[in-house]
């Protein structure tokens, strides 16, 4: 599909139309090593990767990236106490309203999808698609078994009578547990465990659906999520059954590869 470069750099997030525009007079944008000489420059979008001040960007749309969430970051554009994840990604990423898909509360860490795919964002945030979330937890105390078969057969929460179950819980270490849900409640992981007779120390969520985080994806760093790869392939298992192992490398911002806070 053929557009002008000037919209391409609208959409994309490079600022308003008249800055777009700007940019091209002023030769910062180049396609295929050479300077576009004006904003009615047409290119075809399919496979489009453009240079803004020497820059490479893949044309994308929708948006969807991964993001490894580092502690003490927020899921908030006005956060209350701390940085935000949107200072962590490119300032055309961050304008084009991209959300995340789920939040995770400043004292987790790990896997954050952000789309401005709005029906996407929905599809993976309903309750009604199960969508699987893998968690490495630290515990206080040692596991039991009875600890084990409580999240397992469910716990009751404070705010719903109605026992609330892991999908799988699986012990990786004494005081370490890897905790696959499909629901979307406040806190939901740290408040199960407590119910179950023990305390969260460190909270890591290591897969979404299908993805997993990769070992080469640093904590702040981002990359591109293949379309393809979120197609309803996110299941209860799919992300259980990959966690722990590493992804595909590649380099940061190149590599292709929900709910309330936890």
């Amino acid at each position: 599909m053929q557009e002008s470069i000037g919209h391409i750099l609208f959409i994309q997030g490079f600022g308003s139309r008249r800055e777009c525009a700007a940019l091209c007079r002023a030769g910062r944008v180049a396609v295929g090593g050479r300077v576009v000489d004006g904003a009615q420059a047409a290119f075809d979008t399919d496979g489009l990767v453009f240079e803004v001040d020497g820059v490479a960007w893949p044309y994308r749309v929708p948006a969807i990236v991964m993001l490894h969430k580092p502690l003490g970051v927020e899921c908030s554009r006005a956060p209350s106490h701390h940085a935000s994840v949107f200072e962590l990604l490119p300032p055309p990423l961050a304008r084009r309203g991209v959300q995340p898909v789920g939040r995770l509360d400043a004292d987790t860490s790990g896997l954050l999808l952000l789309t401005d795919d709005g029906a996407l964002l929905h599809r993976l945030s309903s309750p009604k698609r199960r969508v699987a979330k893998v968690y490495e937890v630290t515990t206080r105390h040692p596991l039991t078994p009875a600890m084990l078969d409580a999240l397992r057969d469910g716990v009751v929460l404070r705010d719903d009578p109605a026992p609330v179950r892991a999908e799988a819980a699986e012990v990786t270490g004494e005081c370490a547990l890897r905790l696959t849900l499909t629901g979307g409640r406040y806190h939901q992981v740290r408040r199960m465990v407590a119910a179950a007779g023990n305390r969260v120390e460190a909270l890591h969520r290591s897969g979404f659906g299908p993805l997993v985080l990769p070992a080469d994806l640093a904590p702040g760093q981002w990359r591109w999520v293949d379309p393809g790869a979120l197609q309803d392939k996110a299941s209860a298992t799919s992300a259980a059954s990959a966690a722990g192992s590493a992804g595909e490398p590649g380099a940061n911002r190149s590599t292709e590869a929900a709910a309330a806070p936890r």
